[in-house]
């Protein structure tokens, strides 16, 4: 599955995980299933940080966030294939990094925890160690916030509490 993750002109960071989210959980097609899709993004004085290229470029990275806070903006889509349906909404959280020595960026940065992650760090690994605040939704900062995606189930009409007794949701 291809699909074209660049920012498009004039294209809010909040709509493109949204966009991106849409295009991914409409991507493949099966009968009788439930696609949910996220894309989740960093923003830092209003410039959008994705997954770093390299350890340089996570290192970097690292040296902008740290001290300061950014914003982390999750799109989340749910396509219920069988009624041809689509919801989707996005969440922002903020989050404000504690001070980084260059020695602490350069140990985390060998731990190659940061090479996968939106903004170089993960919040649920050793990235935590470097988190002074959450202002929002944890889950939406570990990639997937659980409450909208709660609300998005139950707009399409189904109970996320069923998935745990028949591995299946039912309506509401």
């Amino acid at each position: 599955m291809e699909i074209d993750e660049s920012l498009r002109a004039g294209e809010s960071p909040q709509n493109l995980v949204v966009r991106l989210a849409r295009e991914k959980a409409t991507a493949k097609k099966a009968p009788e299933a439930l696609i949910l899709a996220a894309d989740t993004m960093v923003i830092l004085d209003g410039e959008a940080l994705g997954k770093p290229d390299d350890e340089a470029a996570a290192r970097e990275m690292l040296l902008r966030l740290a001290g300061k806070t950014h914003t982390v903006v999750t799109g989340v889509a749910l396509c219920d294939v069988d009624r041809d349906t689509l919801v989707a909404d996005v969440e922002l959280s903020d989050v404000q990094i504690g001070p980084m020595s260059e020695e602490e960026i350069d140990w985390y940065v060998a731990t190659g925890e940061p090479l996968d992650k939106a903004g170089s760090y993960a919040i649920q690994g050793l990235g935590a160690m470097f988190v002074g605040s959450v202002f929002g939704n944890y889950s939406n900062i570990v990639g997937l916030p659980l409450p909208l995606t709660r609300a998005l189930f139950r707009k399409l009409g189904f109970d996320l509490r069923q998935f745990r007794k028949t591995g299946k949701p039912r309506s509401i």
